[in-house]
């Protein structure tokens, strides 16, 4: 976990629940594969998105195979999570905002560009709302 990772679990409230990547109340919230599109758009007109509830961003890249590996040990130090396939998935838990998607974006399609690959866009989970269960 690199150190805005670290900075945000020991500022976590004691007692506040933890989001997992593999809570199985999570759901789509919002969506962004249109490169033309700003990030704060792609958020703005997400109705489900709740700004003030940590989320799951995931980056869907197409990475050739054999950089698969070399993306994981990039990325495993700031606390990203790689799932492989024909799309690989890229995940974790962290602050939903425009400047953070943004930079992130920017930083996947930079990684997937130098290893060959593309960035094919991003979205957010969040867990359904309790009213929702």
């Amino acid at each position: 976990m690199g150190l805005l990772g670290r900075l945000r679990e020991l500022l976590r409230r004691e007692g506040e629940p933890a989001l997992s990547l593999d809570d199985p109340d999570l759901v789509v919230v919002v969506e962004a594969f249109d490169i033309a599109e700003a990030d704060s758009a792609a958020l703005a007109r997400s109705p489900q998105w709740r700004a003030d509830e940590p989320a799951v961003l995931r980056h869907h890249l197409r990475i050739p195979s054999d950089q698969v590996e070399r993306a994981r040990e990039l990325l495993a130090p700031d606390g990203w999570v790689l799932v492989a396939g024909e799309v690989t998935q890229v995940s974790r838990v962290q602050e939903l905002d425009a400047l953070h998607c943004a930079q992130e974006r920017s930083r996947m399609a930079s990684l997937a560009q130098r290893l060959g690959g593309d960035a094919l866009g991003w979205d957010a989970l969040q867990p359904r709302p309790a009213a929702a269960r």
